[in-house]
């Protein structure tokens, strides 16, 4: 039997996607319909936007750790989180969880290594994009990292929060991702990150300058990986 995969939730949005991404792909692995078991819990996102207001780390922490514990109980034998930004707090999670995880940041930058790409641009809430989550990941495989001017960090992040992880699609606001995406290009990047597990909603090969790195589909596809490797 696959592994038994364990969702920790924060946006539902992106939660959706990944969900939906590990269902639906997972026949391709093993067989018409076919998944591995599939577990989420979700706090309310604002108990985490109410923490990363206020710059509060180990707040973010404990929330993802009540979501481990409660995973573990219902017997996820691995976990994943769909939300980029919360990952600031990966490090005070890890050391305390019940069960390991796939690290969204370190699932994107190995894809990026692995496509030769050297220099990628980076959207994503405000949050993640002043954080060192993707910098760091990235630097490690040999690739840098471009964050997008300070006006464009902050028009994203707004929509994001106000639309994206709402539901609410827009054609004005795919058009700013558009453009934020173009200035990056002008700098030199390869490719972009879509570092908020809601922009791949919006955004894609298809109508992107630049290739695009989905976080939320190669976390579930690694997922799926690792779920079926084990069986």
């Amino acid at each position: 039997m696959p592994q038994h995969i364990g969702i920790v939730g924060c946006s539902a949005e992106g939660a959706a996607l990944c969900y939906t991404t590990i269902c639906t792909e997972g026949a391709a692995l093993l067989g018409p319909h076919a998944h591995p078991q599939v577990s989420m819990h979700t706090p309310s996102l604002a108990a985490y936007v109410d923490c990363l207001d206020r710059g509060d780390l180990p707040g973010v922490a404990a929330l993802m750790l009540d979501s481990a514990q409660r995973l573990a109980a219902a017997g996820a034998d691995f976990l994943v989180c769909p939300d980029n930004t919360i990952h600031q707090a990966f490090d005070l999670v890890a050391p305390r969880s019940p069960r390991p995880w796939l690290h969204i940041a370190e699932v994107v930058a190995q894809s990026a290594a692995a496509r030769g790409w050297g220099r990628v641009g980076l959207l994503g809430t405000h949050w993640l994009v002043r954080s060192e989550v993707y910098p760091q990941r990235l630097a490690a495989h040999g690739v840098e990292c471009v964050r997008p001017a300070d006006a464009d960090r902050d028009l994203l992040g707004r929509l994001i929060m106000d639309e994206l992880v709402a539901g609410v699609f827009r054609w004005a606001t795919v058009a700013a991702f558009q453009q934020a995406i173009e200035r990056l290009a002008q700098r030199g990047c390869e490719a972009v990150v879509l570092g908020c597990t809601e922009i791949p909603l919006v955004i894609g090969d298809h109508n992107s300058a630049l290739p695009t790195l989905d976080s939320t589909r190669l976390l579930a596809r690694a997922a799926l990986r690792r779920a079926v490797a084990a069986s």
